[in-house]
């Protein structure tokens, strides 16, 4: 009866064997899907003595194809794409607008201060310095505008980090839940690698969105960390990420667990969400501020110049801009109405044709201006160093990003060399289980055709 019972084993094996080969091949296509084998171990012989060969084969486990390591390089790497793409159409967005000659600050001051040089010819032109509170206006349009692009990517950080912040809470709920299933699934011995693949799916997406840690725990549940050590899912757990507005209009990043709240470090996020923490803190609001300080300095510099000089009338001369950094219809303004000949360009309020102040007003462009985002640079030269900034920093992400998807790619490929199906070695497998299926049923007949001739003798 021992070679029926090896001969048994051993086409159960094959028949467990052939099953995970079909649905592993039934999985070919199917996104995340780990492959699966059989784990053979030969039966140790329950008879005692030197003729006992064995109770032939066990099937104590099926096993999953898959590498920690490599799973890891994977959620790393969609960190980092993540990361760089989440900023690049803001960039890209930047670089267009700003570098285009008809929002170009550039365009505006040349314009300005070519109808200023103008005026310097013939002071006393009324058409000339009309054309420059005309200049001066189209001055304003531009800087109202390009401030009102920067506005709108900020509003746009904040909605897409708030849907980040709830997708990261979504799937974190989600990898609880199936932390619960794959232990409770174990506990009961049934196979959970269907639930395993869900679940790295799930933290694959959150790596996505933010960077992560993961450790595995001994009941096949699996705990998710920041990089900065603040829990997402612990066990059957999940935690809240909340952005909270502050007043000064930038989001604070709240995470709560059980009964305990951190105020999330924003050097750290990576993904999308650090991508967007990045940018907004390192590119976004300062060039906002520079772009501010450039309309304040040239607002405060030719006001106080004007006032200096003299009118037609010989009168002191009129303001020229308005500036305020709150207004709803634009940062920078000029009054259109404003008498052309209200412009102080004398400095003798007895000579209306003098020109020397107007000179000074001429000769502010050479001078220096701070600038958060650049230092102390050339009023003249401000917005070409700030469209070279952003230009920089456009390339840099672009050939970081080709980097992360190269990255990317390759960590998928690494991923599917031991976790992928590769249908020429199942197709391998089906032939190989099915001779030994084959085989272990020809054992069968052996054995029943002795046993046939056994009974033969002894009638």
């Amino acid at each position: 009866m021992s070679i029926i019972q090896n001969a048994l084993s051993g086409s159960l094996a094959a028949q467990a064997a052939l099953n995970t080969a079909s649905q592993n091949i039934a999985n070919v296509m199917t996104p995340g899907y780990t492959r699966q084998g059989v784990l053979l171990v030969a039966a140790k012989p329950s008879q005692a003595g030197s003729m006992g060969a064995g109770d032939g084969v066990k099937v104590p486990a099926l096993q999953r194809f898959s590498d920690g390591y490599k799973s890891l390089q994977l959620w790393n790497a969609a960190s980092e794409l993540g990361q760089r793409e989440s900023v690049q159409p803001y960039l890209g967005q930047l670089e267009q607008v700003m570098g285009d000659e008809a929002s170009s600050l550039n365009a505006g001051l040349d314009q300005f201060f070519g109808a200023l040089n103008a005026a310097s010819v013939e002071p006393t032109s009324s058409p000339l310095r009309r054309q420059i509170v005309t200049a001066a206006d189209a001055l304003a349009q531009r800087f109202n505008s390009l401030h009102q692009v920067l506005s709108n990517q900020r509003a746009s950080i904040y909605q897409q980090r708030l849907a980040s912040v709830a997708q990261i809470n979504t799937l974190s709920v989600d990898i609880a839940a199936l932390n619960r299933e794959i232990s409770a699934t174990r506990a009961s011995g049934l196979n959970p690698s269907g639930l395993m693949d869900e679940r790295d799916q799930k933290i694959d997406a959150l790596a996505g969105q933010v960077g992560i840690q993961v450790v595995e725990q001994a009941d096949g549940s699996r705990n998710v960390l920041l990089r900065s050590g603040q829990p997402l899912v612990v066990g059957n757990a999940a935690s809240t990420i909340v952005a909270q507005g502050q007043p000064d209009g930038t989001q604070k990043l709240v995470l709560s667990f059980a009964s305990e709240s951190f105020t999330l470090a924003t050097d750290r996020l990576g993904g999308p969400l650090g991508g967007l923490q990045d940018f907004e803190q390192r590119v976004l609001g300062p060039l906002v501020a520079s772009v501010r300080e450039m309309a304040e300095a040239i607002s405060t510099r030719f006001n106080d110049q004007l006032a200096a000089g003299y009118a037609m009338d010989g009168s002191a001369g009129a303001p020229l801009f308005s500036f305020d950094a709150s207004a709803a219809d634009g940062l920078l303004q000029v009054d259109t109405s404003l008498s052309a000949d209200a412009l102080g360009f004398s400095a003798d309020p007895a000579q209306p044709g003098n020109s020397d102040n107007l000179l000074e007003l001429i000769e502010l462009r050479q001078q220096p201006v701070t600038l958060s985002s650049l230092g102390d640079v050339l009023l003249r030269d401000a917005y070409t160093q700030l469209v070279g900034k952003i230009g920089t920093d456009s390339q840099q992400n672009q050939t970081a990003l080709k980097t992360a998807q190269t990255v990317r790619n390759q960590a998928e490929e690494s991923w599917k060399s031991t976790s992928g199906v590769n249908s020429d070695e199942e197709a391998i497998n089906l032939m190989q289980y099915q001779q030994m299926y084959q085989a272990n049923m020809k054992v069968i007949a052996v054995a029943n055709q002795l046993f046939d001739s056994t009974l033969a003798m002894l009638a």
